[in-house]
C-alpha cells in the first residue's frame, strides 16, 4: 500500500514543480501564449488535486498505528497546494493588470511590478527546487528499499535451497540407516532361529542317548 502512496507522491512532486515553473512564466509571455498557459496551469492544478485525493484515500487504508507519518506529509502537501493556488491567483491578477495596462497604455509602475515579479519568481523557483529535491530523495529511498528487499529475497532463497539440500541428505541418511537396521534385524532373527534349532537338536540328542542307555539295562 505504501508503494502506491509513494508513487502518487512522486507524481505530485513532479507535477507541482511544473506548475510552479509555468506560474512564474505567465507574466512574461505574449498575450496569446499567456491565455494558453493559464488554461494549462488550471488543468494541471485539477490533476494535482486528484492526486491529493488519491493519496488521502491511500492514507485512510493505513492502520491507525502507522498513519501518523503519512498524515503529516498529507498536511504539508495540502498546504503546498494552497500556496500554489494563491500564487496562481496572483499571477492571473498580474496577467490581467498587464493586459489592461497594454490596452490602456499605462506603464507607470512597470519597473516596480517587474521587481515584484522577479522576487515572486525567485521564491517559486526555490520552492520548485525543494520539491524536486524531495521527490528525488523519495525515489532514492524507494530504490534502496527495493534493493534491500531483493537482497533479502536472495538470502531467503539461498536458505531455502540449503534447507532442501539438508533434507535430501537427511532422507538419504535415513534410507541408509533403515537398510542397515533391516539387515541387522534379519541377522538377529537368523541367529535366534539357529540357536533354537541347535537347542532342539541338542535336546533330541540327549533324549535319544538316555533312551538307548535305558534299553541296555
Amino acid at each position: 500500500m505504501s508503494s502506491d502512496f509513494e508513487g502518487y507522491e512522486q507524481d505530485f512532486a513532479v507535477l507541482t514543480a511544473e506548475i510552479t515553473s509555468k506560474i512564474a512564466r505567465v507574466p512574461r509571455l505574449p498575450p496569446d501564449e499567456k491565455k494558453q498557459m493559464v488554461a494549462n496551469v488550471e488543468k494541471q492544478l485539477e490533476e494535482a488535486k486528484e492526486l491529493l485525493e488519491q493519496m488521502d484515500l491511500e492514507v485512510r487504508e493505513i492502520p491507525p498505528q502507522s498513519r501518523g507519518m503519512y498524515s503529516n506529509r498529507m498536511r504539508s502537501y495540502k498546504q503546498e497546494m494552497g500556496k500554489l493556488e494563491t500564487d496562481f491567483k496572483r499571477s492571473r491578477i498580474a496577467y490581467s493588470d498587464e493586459v489592461r495596462n497594454e490596452l490602456l497604455g499605462d506603464d507607470g509602475n512597470s519597473s516596480e511590478n517587474q521587481r515584484a515579479h522577479l522576487l515572486d519568481n525567485t521564491e517559486r523557483l526555490e520552492r520548485s527546487s525543494r520539491r524536486l529535491e524531495a521527490g528525488y530523495q523519495i525515489a532514492v529511498e524507494t530504490e534502496q528499499i527495493g534493493q534491500e528487499m531483493l537482497e533479502n529475497l536472495s538470502h531467503d532463497r539461498e536458505k531455502i535451497k540449503r534447507a532442501r539440500e539438508r533434507l535430501r541428505e537427511t532422507d538419504a541418511n535415513l534410507g541408509k540407516s533403515s537398510r542397515v537396521l533391516t539387515g541387522m534385524l534379519r541377522r538377529i532373527i537368523q541367529n535366534r532361529i539357529l540357536v533354537v534349532v541347535l537347542a532342539i537338536t541338542l535336546v533330541v540328542t540327549i533324549l535319544m542317548a538316555i533312551i538307548f542307555s535305558l534299553r541296555r539295562h
